[in-house]
């Protein structure tokens, strides 16, 4: 993969949807930042047609129950627009919010070896939502599992506001 294969900007659209809680924007904040400080984002070639040299810009949207994923190169001209069902992801989002708030909770009550506990299930669905994900963009997008974590996290925060 090409060294300007990566992402230098991501915005999520998510107007309309509620406000999140302020545990949510912050996991959406952390997620934002890390995903632009490091990340692995290639387009696939689909056919013929030559792919954009990157490095992108990624806009996330929610439309229709589907992930709208809407890539653009540097200067902001189009270069890729695909759209990934939410359906095959759905259960492990819900698994992986519900654990969050038990570990949110958790922190603000429990002793720290509770806590590293709940923070071991919330990773281990957090990873298991990640390889759903690489396996959803497999074709479309050339990444790591890095990446996978920070856009899961990213989708998941739209998702439980759309």
């Amino acid at each position: 993969m090409a060294e300007l294969s990566k992402l230098i900007h991501v915005e999520l659209d998510d107007h309309g949807l509620p406000a999140p809680t302020a545990e949510v924007e912050r996991e959406r904040k952390v997620a934002l930042f890390d995903l632009i400080e490091e990340n692995v984002f290639g387009l696939v070639s689909r056919g013929d047609k030559p792919v954009p040299e990157g490095p992108y810009r990624l806009m996330l949207s929610i439309k229709d129950r589907r992930v709208v994923c809407d890539v653009r190169t540097e200067d902001g001209l189009p270069a890729s627009e695909f759209h990934l069902s939410v359906s095959p992801l759905k259960q492990v989002i819900k698994d992986y919010f519900q654990i969050c708030e038990s570990y949110f909770d958790a922190v603000k009550k429990l002793p720290p070896a509770q806590i590293e506990a709940i923070d071991m299930g919330r990773r281990g669905i957090h990873d298991e939502g990640s390889r759903q994900l690489l396996e959803r963009l497999d074709g479309k997008i050339e990444t790591d599992m890095p990446t996978a974590r920070r856009l899961f996290t990213l989708i998941c925060v739209l998702h439980m506001r759309g």
